[in-house]
């Protein structure tokens, strides 16, 4: 049995949305809000509550930013419910006037005053990402999705990707929503990640490019390969946060997949549009049997020929790149040589992917590649209110009985070192303090 998540994006799909979702089917709002803090972002808070999208009920999940709300003088709205604004396609040469109109009644409520969007790089986007409360995992994945929208940038635009300041994309609220969804998607554990076809909605864009029809240029590089249609009202319903987050999750494409379901969320975005509720909504559900979610390929390489030194940036990028799980064996090959087994783990969607990035960053020239089934027990992440605070575990059952009970290392880490305490006994103070739990419900 397998847990699966199958996002609905019948009315596009934006970051807030899918964070809204997301918190809507379970993912804890409060952890998700603490990340956000530990980006240190002078000013942003966020908040989630209840909204109503033509008679559905739905989590609206905000990016507040306070100096942005103090400098604009008119005392309008800029708590960056930006769904739908895609003011992403400019020339870059830094005047952004914004004098121009949209034809499909996009109503930036923050397109008025943008004096408060620092104009980020991909390098300073990275050290705010590095000194987040992310897991080490969780950063490279957030990084990873700030290089692909960099280097998408650059393309459009033509200019080293070095250059490439990021207009949208570096402003806090796009921070705060990429942030936001990749721990969100940790908390949430899944095995699998199914998409619908998304739908991107209708009319033209008045971008520095000209008018154009939606989706704008870096909304439709990044749907490359995904399945999309056109239908509903004439706006621009797939933002680019959004279609990053759905294509770089996604696992594949196509109906709910047989499931059986445990929770439903929704998440709202700005917009309540008569007749279709303006929201991504999220199924979470148990698959069983030998399916797509229970079933890995498995890449082998040996190398004897590599500077060692290498070896750790070989498995930060290919966990970076989706791989399930990345490990290293000495071995001694042929005329007795020492050398290196490389063994990784990974979904059958990334097979190609991480093949190629085995030949870029090694210096094996052949990988083999075997398919096979596994089985995996049910996981969940808990959080306990232990004596030295809030820790996570990693919960694994099957039918309902716990086979083992994981403390997160990286919690453990950080707490003994506020505390001045070992990490082993912070462990063990956890696991008690789990265990206490257990007895006493």
């Amino acid at each position: 049995m397998s847990r699966i998540l199958y996002l609905d994006c019948f009315s596009g799909a934006s970051g807030d949305m899918i964070v809204g979702a997301l918190i809507d089917a379970g993912v804890s709002f409060s952890e998700v809000e603490a990340v956000v803090k530990s980006l240190d972002l002078d000013g942003v808070r966020v908040s989630c509550d209840r909204v109503d999208r033509s008679g559905i009920g739905a989590a609206k999940f905000r990016v507040i930013d306070s100096v942005a709300i103090e400098s604009d003088p008119t005392g309008a709205d800029v708590s960056h419910d930006h769904e739908h604004s895609h003011d992403h396609e400019h020339s870059h040469d830094h005047e952004h006037n914004h004098d121009h109109e949209h034809s499909h009644d996009h109503e930036h409520s923050h397109d008025h005053e943008h004096s408060h969007h620092q104009h980020r790089g991909l390098s300073e986007i990275t050290e705010i990402v590095k000194r987040s409360e992310l897991s080490s995992e969780g950063q490279l994945r957030a990084v990873s999705l700030f290089r692909r929208l960099a280097e998408i940038e650059a393309g459009i635009h033509q200019m080293p990707i070095e250059e490439v300041h990021l207009h949208e994309v570096g402003a806090v609220d796009s921070i705060v929503d990429i942030v936001g969804a990749v721990c969100a998607f940790e908390l949430l554990d899944v095995d699998q990640v199914i998409a619908s076809p998304m739908n991107v909605g209708s009319g033209t864009v008045h971008c520095a490019h000209g008018e154009l029809p939606v989706p704008a240029p870096a909304t439709a590089k990044l749907l490359v390969d995904a399945p999309i249609y056109s239908n509903g009202p004439a706006v621009e319903l797939v933002t680019p946060t959004g279609a990053l987050l759905v294509t770089d999750y996604a696992d594949g494409y196509g109906v709910v997949p047989p499931m059986r379901i445990t929770e439903i969320g929704y998440g709202a975005g700005d917009r309540d549009f008569k007749g279709r509720p303006n929201v991504v909504r999220a199924f979470i559900g148990e698959t069983t049997g030998v399916s797509e979610a229970d079933r890995v390929v498995v890449l082998e390489c040996q190398i004897d020929d590599m500077n060692p030194q290498i070896y750790g940036v070989l498995m930060e990028r290919l966990t970076a790149a989706g791989a399930l799980d990345v490990f290293y064996a000495p071995i001694q090959m042929k005329k007795n040589r020492p050398a290196t087994s490389v063994t990784v783990i990974a979904r059958p969607r990334d097979q190609e992917a991480l093949t190629t990035l085995l030949f870029i960053e090694s210096t094996t020239i052949g990988v083999r590649v075997s398919e096979m089934a596994r089985s995996t027990l049910d996981r969940e992440i808990v959080s306990i209110d232990s004596p030295f605070g809030m820790v996570r575990l990693k919960v694994a059952r099957r039918n309902g009985i716990v086979f083992n009970v994981a403390p997160e290392f990286d919690d453990c880490a950080r707490v003994a070192q506020e505390h001045g305490r070992s990490v082993k006994e912070i462990q063990a103070v956890v696991m008690k303090s789990w265990l206490d739990s257990e007895s006493s419900s």
